[in-house]
């Protein structure tokens, strides 16, 4: 039984989107999302769960990603950051590790490249970017520094000529046992700044090995990254990245996907327990009739429309360039909470059923917790927003 595709019966609001807020996209927004869905519900859905299952990514489908054109919706196509974050929320609805997948070489590694790469290396870089000709992938986290990198970066970068070499270690890096590219973090010896690099993966001294026994994303392919004396040409130093502050303005952006990840669990956690309350009997009659279980599907719905809304509101904002930093870490921090809560409840509608992936209840469970792990811990954003609201730091 697989009951993972949104919509597949015949039952109200189908899409999830209970007060309408995709009729805020312009029309041409509206039917290219339409087209997402199909593309999504062809393409990923019917391989999603055995893909998962083995660990493996399937590498045929990234073509077939390129076909669709997702690539920076916003700055090369000039679509809204509202079709953009819907997007993203639907990718993950289909797919978390896809949505990872795209997440990372599109927000957090094109997102890098398109913030601080300088006009020419952009030009020489992006074009195979956006086709998906070259893979990306994003180094920051370390195996010693996760919510402190800012200030505890251990990679280091040494000037050397007309190169950089660098050496150290990078963790949990999505995409990097296959990408093409990586951008990397490190620590400039000689004025202690967190610089960026555009690393190719086959230069000597880069080495990347899968991180085993994921609970979460399995399908994403996380990586160890060592780094040594890995010889960086001078022109492959990001331009415009000399600073942490610099890197910041690539966090911002990518919190706000995590957070429309967040949404579009939420809504496949509706999808999957509102499909199986309506077809599983117990007692004789739909699970739906008994009032307990209305009350944890309106529980989902009611989680999933507050985290949109926010989202929403957001999404204009960064149209308008008005988004604050501190708008994204309380985004992030609020949706993943809704999301665990909701991811939670639909497990308990499918009882034993919702712990095998057969029904899909247990992956998008499982997926959970790493959407509510990275791009800044729950706890870490609690805290730039309580920052932001007393002028007081608690972080440290």
């Amino acid at each position: 039984m697989s009951t993972t595709a949104a919509g597949s019966r015949d039952l109200p609001y189908a899409d999830g989107d209970f007060y309408a807020f995709e009729q805020l996209l312009s029309a041409k927004e509206q039917d290219r999302l339409a087209e997402v869905r199909d593309f999504l519900a062809r393409e990923v859905r019917p391989i999603a769960a055995d893909c998962w299952n083995r660990g493996e990514f399937p590498m045929d489908l990234i073509p077939k990603l390129a076909e669709v054109d997702l690539v920076s919706p916003v700055r090369r196509q000039g679509q809204s950051n509202l079709f953009a974050g819907l997007v993203h929320a639907e990718l993950t609805r289909a797919d978390a590790s896809i949505a990872t997948f795209m997440g990372v070489h599109d927000g957090l590694f094109t997102g890098s490249i398109e913030a601080l790469a300088s006009q020419e290396q952009q030009d020489a870089w992006l074009p195979d970017i956006y086709a998906l000709k070259k893979i990306g992938a994003f180094g920051l986290t370390e195996p010693l520094g996760g919510s402190d990198v800012a200030g505890g970066t251990r990679t280091t970068a040494r000037r050397d000529g007309d190169t950089w070499i660098l050496n150290g270690a990078k963790r949990w890096i999505g995409n990097a046992t296959f990408s093409d590219w990586v951008v990397i973090y490190a620590r400039d010896v000689d004025d202690n700044q967190v610089k960026g690099f555009l690393v190719d993966t086959a230069l000597p001294g880069y080495s990347a090995t899968r991180i085993e026994n994921k609970i979460s994303l399995r399908t994403v392919q996380n990586a160890d990254i060592v780094l040594d004396n890995v010889v960086v040409p001078g022109f492959f130093k990001l331009a415009n990245a000399n600073s942490f502050r610099d890197v910041n303005k690539v966090l911002k952006v990518t919190r706000l996907a995590v957070a429309w990840q967040a949404v579009g669990q939420q809504l496949a956690a509706f999808d999957v327990a509102r499909n199986y309350a309506v077809e599983r009997h117990q007692f004789g009659r739909p699970l739906a009739s008994f009032q307990l279980i209305q009350n944890q599907l309106v529980q989902i719905l009611g989680n999933a429309v507050s985290s949109m809304g926010m989202m929403v509101r957001l999404a204009q904002l960064e149209d308008d360039g008005l988004a604050r930093d501190e708008q994204s870490a309380l985004a992030k921090a609020f949706t993943t909470e809704r999301m665990r809560e909701s991811v939670a409840l639909g497990r308990s509608i499918l009882g034993g059923n919702g712990i095998v992936t057969d029904y899909g209840m247990a992956k998008i469970f499982a997926d959970a917790e790493a959407i509510y792990s990275y791009e800044g811990t729950a706890e870490i954003n609690t805290l730039v927003t309580g920052r932001a609201i007393t002028g007081i730091s608690a972080i440290v």
